[in-house]
């Protein structure tokens, strides 16, 4: 088929009667036709990529949208607003908060749904406290949806007795999930971070990215060394014999 573009002897005649547009016009319809699958183009890649932008980006393009595009926009905007809402009220804590008594109430009684609390009751001067308080300030910057909260001891519970120090309380929605009372649950001052997480973890307040307790790989190592020493000292027996 010849091309109705071609400067021709024939789409000349073809011209002259009328039956092919002049150059001018058909060039004019060429560039609205370049110009709208252009346009065409512009907006599917606009409906394609709406799911990747931010909710500042889709107010930005709001317009480039026809009416099916806006709701299904829309649609998604709400549940961006969601999820980034939600996102906000998980990452409010990452720090060790200090309280009183004055403030358990809300604090911990009122804390909201789903919201883990973490209490350490604890006293000045008493060093396992002091390690585990901070092991905790550590632990909230890693479960920064968790809120780990200290309290001296007879700010929150009069005349609580210093033996019974350091103190963890787990609560969630105000009820207690578990709780650590004593140096001797902590196992004293050789007490790692990595055991107290793996310790809190178990009462399913946080979920932990260790693999195995802690505590388990160290009296592992040290019934090993017990062994050996044990053998070792059998077959300096034996060769004595």
């Amino acid at each position: 088929m010849q091309n109705p573009n071609e400067d021709t002897e024939w789409n000349d005649i073809l011209r002259k009667k009328g039956i092919l547009p002049p150059k001018e016009k058909l060039k004019e319809q060429e560039q609205a036709k370049e110009e709208e699958e252009l346009r065409i183009l512009q907006q599917q890649s606009i409906v394609k990529t709406y799911e990747d932008m931010t909710l500042e980006e889709l107010e930005d393009n709001e317009d480039e949208f026809n009416e099916e595009d806006e709701r299904a926009v829309e649609m998604y905007r709400q549940q961006r607003l969601a999820e980034w809402k939600a996102t906000q009220m998980k990452n409010k804590f990452g720090e060790l908060l200090e309280i009183s008594g004055l403030d358990y109430v809300q604090e911990v009684t009122k804390a909201g749904k789903d919201i883990w609390v973490i209490l350490h009751l604890y006293k000045q001067g008493i060093p396992l406290c002091a390690l585990i308080n901070q092991h905790l300030s550590g632990l909230a910057k890693k479960f920064p949806d968790v809120k780990f909260i200290k309290a001296i001891s007879t700010t929150c519970i009069p005349n609580y007795p210093d033996r019974n120090l350091p103190t963890i309380f787990i609560y969630l929605e105000g009820d207690i999930k578990a709780q650590f009372i004593g140096p001797l649950v902590f196992g004293g001052m050789n007490l790692t971070r990595d055991e107290l997480e793996w310790k809190i973890s178990e009462s399913g307040a946080i979920k932990t990215d260790l693999e195995e307790n802690p505590r388990k790989q160290i009296q592992d190592q040290l019934m090993s060394s017990i062994k050996s020493s044990f053998s070792t000292k059998k077959d300096s027996d034996s060769e004595e014999d």
